[in-house]
């Protein structure tokens, strides 16, 4: 079976000795020793200067809101993983869309302020697939109208943009180090800030509120990492530059496939180094994505539609009209993508993708 996706593993014996750090020290959580280590590593790999590694990549949007004070509305994106809306809605304010750009799918910078209200407190945009937002004109809308900005980040792990660290915009970028991620820790996520003072905040709300260990800055919930996840993302790390130049080749192959192909594929912004994270095809009519969807199927391959459906539709939202979302929603399809998908299997699923068009 070829799914969508598959995870990294590193040897088992690495993923072991690593984790014997924590074994002999008697000490699972509570920011152990490999936690603090894979801070320190991932700091130096991404370039940044502050990270808060968290037990998975919802809590730290969830956070982020928390800290910043936002109430009101919040600017978002429908073309997003679920997430991104539930956290502002679990956060307690409400979530307004606006559409998205119909070739980089992220948000739609050009529409923001005509959806800005006296009620709005921030924007927080999705860099859909790796592909960064409209960074300058979405911080420029934010200063004029001081809004807070958050990015979620959650496929963009060694991602670039203009040669900094994608985690270095807005006031708080998070991502997702779940199993499925181009790297991973089985289960995480991280919350990146420039800002010392944010980074403090972000840091007390993320472990209980806890300012030293008999005193509280303020609310906090439990968003720690393992040592168990660290260890993994410990023994990962190593093996990115490979994971990468895989990816990379399966990307070539799928690009050469398709470039004159009547599918559309994802148009990475100019000034992004990407990292190769999923290969999304775009159909003419969703009744052709359902006929290619069910010839892979029935070679035992399977693609994901994703992002679907389009998030202002779901039934707690307010249900704003963004058509360009909807209809890409209906007609996205992500392929297989993932270190050790050989030649042969991509080549099996390009002609079955090309023979439905």
């Amino acid at each position: 079976m070829i799914n969508v996706t598959k995870t990294f593993l590193p040897k088992q014996s690495e993923y072991q000795a690593i984790l014997k750090k924590a074994w002999d020290k008697e000490w699972l959580t509570n920011r152990g020793v490999l936690v603090k280590e894979l801070e320190e590593k991932l700091k130096s790999y991404l370039g940044v200067a502050n990270i808060i590694a968290t037990t998975n990549g919802t809590l730290p949007l969830q956070i982020a809101i928390k800290a910043l004070g936002l109430t009101g509305e919040i600017i978002t994106t429908p073309f997003s993983y679920v997430a991104t809306t539930s956290s502002i809605v679990w956060e307690g304010c409400i979530p307004v869309f606006v559409d998205i750009h119909p070739e980089y799918l992220t948000i739609d910078e050009t529409k923001i302020e005509a959806a800005i209200t006296p009620q709005t407190t921030a924007i927080l945009a999705t860099h859909v697939f790796g592909n960064p937002c409209a960074i300058e004109e979405i911080e420029a809308i934010a200063k004029e109208h001081n809004l807070k900005v958050i990015y979620d980040a959650a496929h963009c792990f060694g991602v670039t943009y203009k040669e900094q660290s994608i985690f270095k915009y807005g006031d708080v970028s998070t991502c997702s180090f779940h199993a499925t991620k181009l790297f991973h820790t089985g289960e995480g996520g991280a919350l990146f800030t420039n800002l010392s003072a944010l980074h403090h905040r972000l840091f007390y709300h993320h472990n209980f509120g806890h300012d030293g260990p008999e005193s509280f800055q303020g609310i906090g919930i439990n968003a720690k990492m393992s040592e168990l996840q660290a260890a993994m993302g410990l023994a990962v790390l190593p093996y990115m530059t490979a994971v990468l130049k895989e990816r990379q080749a399966i990307v070539a192959a799928y690009d050469e496939a398709f470039k004159k192909a009547e599918v559309q594929t994802l148009k990475i912004r100019q000034g992004t180094q990407w990292n190769y994270s999923y290969y999304p095809v775009i159909f003419k009519t969703q009744e052709q994505l359902i006929k290619a969807q069910t010839a892979l199927n029935n070679e035992q391959i399977f693609p994901r539609r994703y992002f679907y459906p389009s998030l202002n539709t779901i039934n707690y939202t307010n249900k704003e009209f963004c058509p360009i979302s909807e209809q890409i929603a209906e007609r996205v399809l992500c392929l297989p993508l993932y270190n050790g998908l050989s030649v042969e299997i991509t080549k099996k699923i390009i002609e079955i993708v090309k023979g439905e068009l």
